[in-house]
């Protein structure tokens, strides 16, 4: 295995994720911490959106949704997902693979009360993904929520986080002539040491 240096080095594919995502937020105009989630449903047809990662910690990669959503049911009948972080002005992306668990305990709450006021109210009002009669129904939903919830509103029962934490992590990186370079980290489970492989690109 040939020593990787520079933007690869290092042997946490954690540690390097937060240096690239850190690098990321000085040079890409909106939300450099958003990332394509994908999951499957019950048929096994995929499905995609962007989410924001919200932490990077020592073994996770964590974001946070309304649990009664359409990704948040895919995500609890697989207990698995993918979702890659793509930053054009760097030309880098990382895709990452892995086992699903819930976020739904002090960290959450802590997280939720980081939010605005009109973000924490609208985590109440919103049914997400469910049909809409209106855009003035949903207004009137906020202001029911505001008048009950007032303006230190906790943080909703089916409101919380997931933690992905990765079986497959491959950091990309754009080359000459599209000879990109590409590393990929791999375990068997959770509590497996990595793996490390190049990639052709």
């Amino acid at each position: 295995m040939e020593k990787r240096t520079g933007k690869f080095a290092g042997e946490d594919p954690f540690v390097l994720s937060r240096a690239w995502l850190e690098e990321a937020e000085k040079t890409e105009p909106n939300d450099p911490n958003a990332v394509a989630l994908s999951t499957v449903d019950q048929d096994g047809l995929p499905n995609a959106r962007m989410v924001l990662l919200k932490e990077i910690s020592a073994d996770a990669f964590v974001f946070y949704t309304n649990y009664t959503s359409a990704k948040a049911g895919e995500i609890d009948a697989a207990g698995k997902a993918a979702f890659v972080m793509h930053w054009k002005s760097l030309r880098r992306q990382i895709r990452v693979r892995g086992l699903v668990s819930r976020e739904d305990g002090e960290k959450a709450d802590e997280y939720y009360a980081t939010r605005s006021l009109k973000s924490r109210l609208g985590a109440w009002a919103s049914d997400q993904s469910k049909p809409l009669s209106s855009r003035a129904a949903l207004m009137a939903e906020v202001a029911r929520v505001t008048a009950r919830h007032g303006t230190d509103p906790a943080r909703p029962p089916f409101w919380g986080g997931y933690r992905v934490v990765p079986l497959e992590i491959e950091f990309w990186a754009d080359g000459d002539f599209r000879l990109h370079d590409r590393f990929v980290w791999r375990r068997a489970s959770a509590d497996a040491g990595w793996e490390i492989t190049r990639l052709n690109p």
